[in-house]
């Protein structure tokens, strides 16, 4: 009789192994996938452990290109934050004026000429809207920054990523393309928040909702 109840409970016991295997397995893959996301923390973790200044050649040129791999690896926001944390400005400030245009043309994220190109299609007021939303939103991400960003300086004048108004001007009446286009390294760096910030809110509708 025994064996009758094993015999009758053996697929059922079967099934509960198996789901638990693939539970198991789901579970594993979860964690092997968040330990090797990147990840703004680990970007800066990256970035205080190597000396940019003590390299060079193949093994610089290598570590420009691993720093621009993990930039684009971040999730939007972790990026959006890093770039508010300014977590690269002391290698930016090092690097030779080509090292840095080959480190913007690399780091720049998927469709940004088609978004540039899109914005410039806008009314002036829309694109000034669109300017104030995005500088507004920058504000806020480096005023209320998140618990595992260090929090602003505040002896850092330089901190908030705001443009001048010149450079706003510029982007409003000209339009970004030919701004950015024409720009040394140093602009580019200083708009390239401000445009990412714009194309999420354009990808996202937000620009086209009016910013409600």
């Amino acid at each position: 009789m025994l064996s009758c109840m094993n015999a009758r409970y053996r697929p059922v016991m079967f099934a509960a192994a198996a789901l638990l295997a693939v539970w198991l397995a789901a579970l594993g893959g979860y964690a092997l996938s968040d330990h090797f996301k990147m990840t703004a923390e680990k970007l800066r973790a990256y970035i205080q452990r190597t000396d940019l200044s003590n390299l060079s050649g193949a093994a610089r040129a290598k570590a420009l290109r691993d720093l621009a791999d993990k930039i684009n690896a971040l999730p939007p926001e972790e990026r959006r934050q890093a770039r508010v944390d300014r977590l690269w400005s002391q290698w930016f400030r090092e690097m030779t004026e080509e090292e840095k245009g080959r480190f913007l043309d690399a780091t720049l994220p998927s469709g940004f000429q088609q978004m540039l190109a899109s914005f410039e299609q806008q009314p002036s007021e829309k694109r000034q809207k669109a300017i104030d939303d995005a500088i507004k939103q920058l504000r806020q991400a480096h005023d209320h920054p998140p618990p595992t960003s260090n929090p602003p300086d505040p002896n850092d004048t330089n901190a908030p990523p705001v443009l001048s108004q010149e450079l706003q001007q510029k982007v409003t009446t000209i339009g970004p393309s030919s701004v950015y286009g024409s720009s040394s390294a140093e602009t580019k760096a200083e708009l390239a928040p401000l445009l990412e910030e714009i194309q999420k809110n354009m990808e996202s509708g937000r620009m086209f909702r009016g910013g409600h």
